[in-house]
């Protein structure tokens, strides 16, 4: 039975045996994604990244508030700017802000406070939570679950971009306040992850840790 200001649900059922397949198919799809850390110079299209975004947009969150603003970065002048503020907080992090548990966690993957692919990968995508907005362009409303929903686009992204065949590196310096100001963004709204974007420099290398993921057993239970 529908109710007012309601509309009919659009939803393509599949045969078990097809729903099983593509479920395996995605997981082998992203079971290919890692993080990448040198990254090429080479060009992708603002199509592709738009397409990406869009497909962000369509994720689900609190009150459909949609709480999340992508500012996407091509320029080289704004990358440098972000790399060195990015490096400026790294250095402070990686001096003694982060801890000896943290920093010790972080030794089998390799990374320093050096992030120079945040100006050699074609593209940057900030994302920033927005405390207040609502369902429409505009609106000031009190948002709800904005992490939650945040974290939930980012995942939608990130799966958008491999899905188009980029690779794709999620950075997150603390704190990120500088984004603010280089991408013009409201105080109200908070960094919430920089992603950076494009294709694998040429003999690219992965760290070995990256390749232990939890089986299926270690990561759920049944009941």
């Amino acid at each position: 039975m529908m109710t007012d200001g309601h509309v009919p649900l659009k939803f393509n059922e599949l045969p078990p045996e097809e729903m099983l397949a593509r479920a395996h198919q995605m997981y082998e799809r992203m079971a290919t994604r890692r993080t990448v850390r040198d990254f090429s110079d080479r060009p992708v299209a603002r199509e592709i990244i738009e397409q990406a975004i869009l497909t962000a947009g369509s994720a689900p969150s609190g009150a459909n508030h949609q709480p999340w603003h992508f500012a996407a970065i091509q320029s080289p002048d704004i990358k440098l700017q972000i790399r060195e503020a990015a490096e400026e907080e790294e250095r402070a992090f990686y001096d003694g802000r982060a801890g000896a548990e943290w920093l010790d966690a972080l030794k089998p993957l390799g990374t320093d406070d050096h992030k120079p692919f945040l100006e050699t990968a074609p593209w940057l995508i900030a994302m920033f939570a927005q405390r207040r907005g609502g369902v429409h362009a505009g609106d000031t409303r009190k948002n709800y679950y904005i992490n939650e929903s945040c974290g939930i686009a980012a995942g939608f992204l990130i799966a958008a971009l491999h899905e188009a065949g980029l690779a794709t590196l999620t950075h997150t310096p603390k704190p990120m306040n500088f984004l603010n100001d280089i991408c013009a963004r409201p105080d109200e709204e908070k960094p919430f992850l920089l992603i950076v974007v494009g294709y694998p420099a040429p003999g690219a290398q992965v760290p070995e840790h990256a390749l232990i993921k939890k089986s299926l057993e270690d990561i759920s239970s049944w009941f």
